[in-house]
């Protein structure tokens, strides 16, 4: 890697702040070219900041020079605190532009420089990809913990495992003439053993709520007949006017999707047209069929509907709506809860019973959570950890089982997966 890039590390000016980074071979030039010398390492100095081209003043600044390898990179970093205005950070990106050996930085280029440079792996840089994108206390706390290399540690120790017993594997296959080496048929059985507790150790760990519930919400679907309220209580639970209220029926046709975190819980709800069967209108039919599509896919189910049974009832919450409208005070015996959207009765035990049960479908504060890529490594390290009576069979297996691990943390060929991670995050990361 022979070029160096900058980019604005900071929030999109104008600000108090703004933080220009450098990283490559080129930057202590960089430096030297507009501050005319190079601070010592690891040290804020106060620097005029001049057009290399002109002698023209750009900015009284503070320069900090971090040689590397031990940097954020891996490689020679320098950050330019700037004041924040616009004109600014617009001028010293274009000088900087001019320097030989300097290019702008594309999207996830720094952190794409960590993980080549070994500053983090490929499950570290996914947690801090999280992080970027976190919008709830939990995901904050999950993509921390990932980020700081939870999962990491634990594919380390997995991998030391599967070497250790690849060793003793490769022993029984390679020295089973020496002396030195166990032959009896109790050295099989012992690795067998190890094998089985080290895949029912990766199972449990699978077996974890995943990070995709995490990070794109629990599925709540408002189901019932129309004008059971369920548009009312979407607004209500939101807290604006996400979706039309109207007495008359089915003015909900499609989904209307709004998310919202309740409690530090991420939540997606769906409100959904009215189901029922009086009726020929081509548009309201494909509305409530996609209203069932929605029922099937969610994780909580709001059942408006007192008449008929729930058509899951396993994750179904019975809502007795509208409770303050009159005639409706009392609610049915199998109603979970009764609730008044416009008064805001029973909305609180509401919220308390939704996230009573997405804390079941969540990973705890600070638990790591797998994404899918991670389940189906991990998936793959279980499926080929089974025990065999043939040495060689078993060699193979375990050497399948270290490369699914290699995969999961970025040691094997993963060009393509890196490409479209690091192109999610901003321009200065």
């Amino acid at each position: 890697m022979t070029h160096s890039i900058f980019a604005l590390s900071s929030g999109a000016p104008p600000a108090a702040i703004a933080i220009v980074r450098i990283s490559g071979p080129h930057a202590a030039d960089a430096v030297r070219a507009l501050a005319g010398r190079l601070p010592r390492p690891r040290q804020a100095s106060l620097a005029r900041l001049c057009d290399p081209a002109d002698g023209a003043v750009l900015d009284q600044a503070l320069v900090l020079w971090f040689p590397g390898p031990a940097t954020a990179t891996g490689e020679d970093l320098a950050e330019l605190h700037l004041h924040g205005g616009r004109a600014v950070v617009a001028r010293v990106l274009q000088v900087l532009g001019r320097v030989e050996g300097l290019m702008p930085a594309e999207p996830g280029a720094f952190t794409r420089r960590a993980f080549e440079n070994g500053r983090m792996d490929l499950a570290e840089a996914e947690g801090l990809s999280d992080l970027l994108f976190a919008e709830t206390e939990l995901q904050r706390m999950s993509a921390m913990a990932m980020a700081e290399g939870g999962l990491s540690a634990r594919v380390r120790a997995w991998q030391d495992q599967l070497l250790g017993i690849s060793a003793r594997v490769e022993a029984l296959l390679d020295f089973s003439d020496e002396d030195d080496v166990d032959e009896d048929m109790g050295a099989a059985k012992t690795l067998s053993a190890e094998i089985a507790a080290l895949s029912a150790e990766i199972e449990t760990f699978l077996n974890r709520p995943s990070a995709e519930r995490l990070r794109d919400g629990i599925r709540v679907a408002l189901a019932g007949p129309p004008n059971a309220g369920k548009s009312t209580l979407l607004n209500a639970l939101a807290g604006r006017e996400a979706a039309i209220v109207s007495a008359r029926p089915g003015t909900t046709r499609d989904i209307i999707e709004v998310p919202i975190a309740l409690a530090g819980r991420p939540f997606v709800f769906s409100d959904t047209a009215g189901l029922h069967d009086a009726t020929s209108d081509e548009i309201e039919i494909i509305g409530m069929d996609r209203a069932r599509a929605v029922i099937e896919a969610s994780d909580i189910l709001l059942w408006l509907d007192e008449a008929s049974a729930s058509p899951a009832p396993d994750k179904t919450i019975r809502i007795h709506a509208q409770a303050d409208r009159e005639g409706r005070e009392a609610a049915p015996a199998d109603a979970d809860i009764a609730i008044s959207a416009r008064t805001g009765a029973g909305m609180d035990a509401l919220v308390d019973q939704l996230t009573t049960r997405a804390d079941a479908l969540l990973p705890r504060p600070g638990e790591l959570a797998l994404n899918a890529r991670q389940r189906n490594l991990l998936a793959a390290c279980c499926t080929t950890l089974e025990g065999s009576n043939d040495l060689l069979i078993l060699a193979e297996n375990l050497r399948y089982a270290r490369g699914a691990l290699d995969r999961l943390t970025g040691r094997a060929g993963t060009e393509d997966m890196l490409d479209a991670l690091f192109g999610r995050f901003c321009i200065g990361k």
